[in-house]
C-alpha cells in the first residue's frame, strides 16, 4: 500500500499494520513504537449466513480489571452491542483491530493460528486474573484471504501464530459472555487499511475496532477517584463524533484534520488506541457512520459507533 506523505495524518504517523491479530505498528513523531491488532473470529455454526452487508463498529475497550466491573456503564453497553451482534448481525466472522499487539515497523503480521489461547499481557493484577479463559478459534482461511487482500493493496505481510491480547478477550468477555451469549467464531487477529479490507463484508465477515475515542494513561492517575473528567475529553470527543458522522465523501479528511487539533495530543499521547477508528472509519466505505453511545470519565471517552445499518434494520 503507498502512501502520500503529504497528507496531513502522515505528519503524525507512519505505520504499517499487523493482522490476527493484525498489529498495526506505527512510529510517531516522538519516534515512540506502538501497534494495533487485528483478530479474526468464526462464528457459531447456529448463526445464518447474511444476505446484507456487514455493519462496521468501534467499541471502548477497558483494562483487565474491566471484566469484573460489571456495574460499569460501559460493561452494559457492551453486552448490548454483543447481543446485536449474535442476534441480528449475525457474522459469519470477525475482523478486529485491537489496540494492545506491538510488532515491527514494516509490515503486517497476521495471526493464522487455528487454535488460539489468551496472553495474559498485563502485569500487578491479582491472581485469579491470570486463570481466566475465553473460548475462540482462529481460522487459518480467514487469514489468507485478509492476506491477500492487503498483499493487493501493497501491504507487506508476515503470519504468525499467537493467542488473544487483553484488548480483544476481556472486551469480548463482556460483549459476548462464554455462557450467556457465546460467540464461538474463529478469530484472526489507517484508514487505507480498512478500505483494503471492506470488501470482506459482503462475505458476512464483521470488522470491529477494539480501542478508546479518548485515551490519555498519563492523566488517569492524576484523575482517578477525583471525579473530575479533563476538559480535552469532552471536546475531542465532540469532534470524532462530528468527523466520524459526517458525510461518508468528507470523512476521510475530516478524520485526518482530527490530529491537528490542539486536543489531540493530550487525547491521544499515543496513538494506538485512536487507530482503530481510523480502521473501521475507512472499512465503512461509504456508509454513515453512528455515534451508539459516549461516556466521558477522567482522561478517558468510552464511545462506541456502526457503521452501516444493522441487517433487516
Amino acid at each position: 500500500m503507498c502512501f502520500d506523505c503529504s497528507d496531513p495524518f502522515l505528519k503524525y504517523i507512519r505505520f504499517s499494520v499487523l493482522l490476527a491479530g493484525l498489529s498495526i505498528p506505527l512510529l510517531c513523531k516522538r519516534q515512540q513504537a506502538i501497534r494495533v491488532e487485528f483478530s479474526l473470529l468464526p462464528l457459531h455454526t447456529t448463526m445464518t449466513t447474511p444476505t446484507q452487508m456487514m455493519p462496521v463498529y468501534f467499541l471502548g475497550i477497558g483494562g483487565p480489571n474491566f471484566m469484573e466491573n460489571t456495574h460499569h456503564p460501559a460493561y452494559a453497553q457492551l453486552t448490548s452491542v454483543g447481543n446485536e451482534i449474535t442476534t441480528r448481525v449475525k457474522p459469519k466472522a470477525i475482523v478486529v483491530f485491537s489496540a494492545h499487539w506491538q510488532g515491527g515497523h514494516t509490515s503486517i503480521a497476521i495471526n493464522a493460528a487455528e487454535e488460539t489461547d489468551i496472553i495474559y499481557d498485563f502485569y500487578g493484577f491479582p491472581k485469579h486474573y491470570y486463570e481466566f479463559k475465553y473460548p475462540s478459534k482462529g481460522s487459518p482461511e480467514l487469514a489468507d484471504k485478509v492476506a491477500t487482500l492487503l498483499e493487493k493493496s501493497g501491504v507487506k505481510i508476515e503470519k504468525v501464530k499467537r493467542g488473544l491480547d487483553h484488548g480483544v478477550w476481556v472486551r469480548f468477555a463482556a460483549a459476548f459472555d462464554p455462557k450467556k451469549n457465546p460467540l464461538h467464531v474463529p478469530i484472526v487477529q489507517h484508514y487505507r487499511l480498512g478500505q483494503a479490507l471492506q470488501s470482506l463484508r459482503q462475505e458476512g465477515i464483521l470488522i470491529v475496532g477494539a480501542g478508546m475515542a479518548v485515551h490519555n494513561l498519563y492523566d488517569f492517575r492524576a484523575t482517578r477517584g477525583t471525579g473530575r473528567t479533563m476538559p480535552y475529553v469532552f471536546t475531542f470527543d465532540d469532534a470524532l463524533k462530528e468527523a466520524a458522522t459526517t458525510l461518508p465523501e468528507d470523512r476521510e479528511a475530516k478524520m485526518a484534520g482530527l490530529l491537528n487539533r490542539e486536543d489531540a495530543r493530550k487525547a491521544a499521547p499515543t496513538l494506538e488506541h485512536l487507530l482503530p477508528m481510523y480502521v473501521v472509519a475507512g472499512a465503512a466505505n461509504n456508509d454513515t457512520g453512528e455515534r451508539l453511545w459516549t461516556l466521558t470519565e477522567g482522561s478517558l471517552s468510552w464511545a462506541q459507533y456502526r457503521f452501516g445499518k444493522v441487517p433487516g434494520a
